[in-house]
């Protein structure tokens, strides 16, 4: 039998789906719309699941980004799959929105930086190595100013992510080394992509929680922190 496995991509602006049949991915949607993910995730899902003839009964596992990303876009898609997987008592598999880059970057470099725009002039990134057929992260995910990615890196790398327009001019003058950049087309996340790694997991066993699983967000979100502000006792003085 088959293994059907439906992906969910909302850490962006971009709402993306596909669907997966044992690793070769039959069907990708992904919408840039304008409109919220809210509006367009669902719609999105039913799409594809009436173009393949399938239900939701007829899947045998989902996928979904964990993030880094927008706070909102990611506890959208990551309701709405976990909602499905518990619904259908099917298995989820979160992977992240980094490594997903990593994976659809096709330059030759050796060394690989996703870069994520995250606004207030930081970025979401980390670095993998490229093997013959595996790919390795080889700094932890973080969030930070471009500047200490630019310190980070140290010999040749391929840049891809929608934090390198943005940032490109930036990377290039600081980098002592040469850099590959990937073209704007793929500078955004395939959920095609996502679904191939997340079929290679369920097929390994290696799944999510439905009821554990939870966004990666790096930081903290602009609501949090002005909580935060506000609850912080006055210095002596001010």
């Amino acid at each position: 039998m088959p293994t059907c496995l439906l992906a969910v991509d909302t850490a962006t602006e971009i709402c993306g789906v596909a669907l997966a049949v044992d690793g070769h991915v039959h069907i990708e949607l992904i919408l840039n719309k304008g409109i919220t993910h809210a509006q367009s995730v669902l719609s999105a899902i039913d799409a594809v699941l009436k173009i393949s003839g399938m239900t939701p009964g007829d899947l045998d596992g989902y996928a979904v980004t964990r993030g880094p990303g927008s706070f909102t876009g990611l506890r959208i898609g990551i309701s709405t799959i976990k909602g499905l997987a518990f619904a259908t008592e099917k298995p989820m598999v979160g992977i992240s929105t980094l490594e997903v880059l990593a994976h659809q970057a096709p330059g030759t470099a050796d060394l690989i930086c996703p870069l994520m725009d995250a606004r207030r002039d930081e970025v979401y990134w980390t670095l993998y190595r490229r093997g013959t057929d595996s790919m390795t992260p080889i700094v932890p995910e973080r969030v930070g100013p471009v500047t200490e990615v630019v310190g980070s890196i140290q010999e040749t790398c391929q840049f891809i992510g929608n934090g390198v327009p943005p940032y490109r001019t930036v990377l290039q003058k600081g980098l002592a080394y040469p850099a590959q950049w990937t073209g704007n087309e793929l500078n955004d996340l395939r959920p095609a992509v996502l679904a191939r790694l997340a079929w290679q997991r369920l097929r390994e066993g290696k799944t999510d929680g439905t009821r554990t699983f939870e966004p990666v967000y790096l930081r903290k979100s602009d609501a949090e922190l002005h909580r935060k502000g506000r609850s912080a006792p006055a210095r002596k003085g001010s």
